[in-house]
Parts: structure tokens; sequence; C-alpha cells
């Protein structure tokens, strides 16, 4: 456990799931601490998706307890899960705007809707212009998702899930479809949140590029931009990105967990597989 966290901000202890029979999660368990960062990684049909709903409390194990900011959810009621919710982020997978709401409509839908976020009125808009100022969308308030490009909607999509602070952040594939130029500047924008706000970050990836920046690159807030951190003992240079554990799923089983040199070194064919050498 980190010197610096007494205790986890998500925890899976040997949690199952299924659903007609068909196995989606394993006996998973797993601890996540304040600013760091899971990159979950596998197959489709691996339980990648199913576990971010799980950690939300959208979905309930049928065995084992997730407990997310020392609270058990396996259980809650739905009224008592609205608390918990409002201190997770969530992107999913394609965005997930509603087309009949402007951005400025979809951006301030949390603040409006999680009644215990208590968000008073005069604050939504400056709130709702702070996020999409921080994912470089000023000027979209108006406009439609219809009217935007899919990298613009992400980032709108982004917008949406930071715009309540939240100290964790589920990540259900944000690169997916898009160019890889574009692919970058979202998960530019998924350091820079962890890295200005210490966030918890999950990031379901197809994508091993995406694992490596979150990994090895920080966010400078001096020049706005991205440098590639010094993660090893010895060398010179700037400072360590926060801890990054990549975790890969298979069946429903977490059959990898560790950081990215172990995760590099692995001879399993299965993990090798979401693995792209560096050179």
């Amino acid at each position: 456990m980190p010197a610096d966290a007494e205790s986890p901000v998500l925890r899976f202890d040997r949690v199952s799931v299924s659903f007609d029979a068909v196995t989606a999660l394993a006996d998973v368990s797993f601890q996540a601490y304040e600013g760091e960062s899971r990159v979950i990684m596998g197959a489709t049909g691996s339980g990648k998706t199913v576990l971010l709903k799980t950690a939300l409390g959208l979905q309930r194990p049928d065995s084992g307890t997730v407990y997310v900011f020392g609270k058990d959810i396996s259980r809650m009621r739905e009224r008592e899960l609205f608390e918990i919710r409002s201190k997770i982020g969530m992107l999913f997978q394609e965005s997930a705007l509603f087309d009949s709401l402007n951005i400025e409509e979809n951006v301030s839908y949390p603040l409006l809707n999680q009644l215990s976020i208590h968000c008073p009125p005069g604050d939504v808009l400056p709130r709702v212009e702070e996020a999409l100022k921080f994912v470089e969308l000023e000027g979209t308030l108006e406009k439609f998702p219809s009217e935007l490009s899919g990298g613009m909607r992400r980032r709108a999509a982004i917008a949406r899930a930071v715009v309540t602070q939240p100290p964790l952040l589920l990540y259900d594939s944000p690169t997916a479809g898009l160019d890889p130029i574009t692919a970058n500047t979202i998960v530019a924008l998924i350091v820079k949140e962890r890295d200005l706000n210490k966030t918890t970050t999950l990031i379901v990836t197809y994508r091993y590029q995406d694992g490596n920046l979150v990994a090895n690159f920080r966010y400078n807030p001096e020049n706005g931009g991205l440098e590639r951190a010094d993660n090893h003992t010895g060398s010179q240079g700037g400072a360590a990105a926060p801890r990054t554990l990549f975790m890969v799923l298979r069946e429903g089983r977490l059959v990898f967990e560790g950081p990215q040199t172990e995760l590099e070194a692995s001879t399993d064919p299965y993990i090798s597989k979401f693995v792209k050498h560096r050179g």
C-alpha cells in the first residue's frame, strides 16, 4: 500500500458477476488508491466494462464486496448510492451525450440532477464553462452533439465527467474509434485531470499507447502540455508520474496486475498480445 494512502479509494474483494450463467467477472480482487491510475485491458467480452459498471454501482455483484471510499456499495439501496455516485465521474463508451440537449445542458446535467452535489444555481454556468475550458471546448455551449466531431464529443463527455470534480474517474474506451492524434489528445486530458486533482483513474482501453502515455507522462502546468516523467531510479529529469498499474482480464478473471515493466516482461501469450513493446 502506498505510504501516503490510508485506505483505498476503490476496492474489489473477490467480486463475481454473471449473466444467464455466463461469467462476466470471476473472483476479482484489487485496490486502487488516491491519484493512482489503472489501465484495464483484455479481449472483447472479458469483463472490462462490467468491472466499471460494478464500481459505479450500476451492476451488483453476485458474490464478493465492492468498497468505494471505504463504504460497501454491494448491497446499497439506489437512494444510498446517489451520494457515492456524485463523487464518481464516468465516461461511457461512445460518449453517451444526450442528443436532444446542447453542450451546456449536457455538461451541467450532473450538477443539476445529482442532488447530493448541492451546486448553487448561480455556480452552474461558471462550472460548466470551466469544465469546457479544461477540455478546450470554449464556445460550444449552444452547439448540439451532432454538430461536433467525434473527438470533440469525447472531450465534451470528459467535461461532463469532471464538472463535479470527482475523486474517482472511470473511462470506458475513451479513445475507441478516434484517429491517433485525437486519441492522444483525449489521453492527455485524462492525465491532466489526474495530475491536477490527484484523481484515482481507471481506464478501459484497447490501445497500448494509451496506457504508455498514462504511465510515463505527467502534466506540466507551466506550459500546459505533457512531459515525459522521471519514473526510473537514478535517472535525471522531472518529477515522476503517479503510480500506474496495468490489469488484464480474461473471461472475467484478473490474469495480470502490475507495473508496465512486468507487463512487458510477461511470457503469457494472452497477455503479450495486448503489449506493444517499446524500442
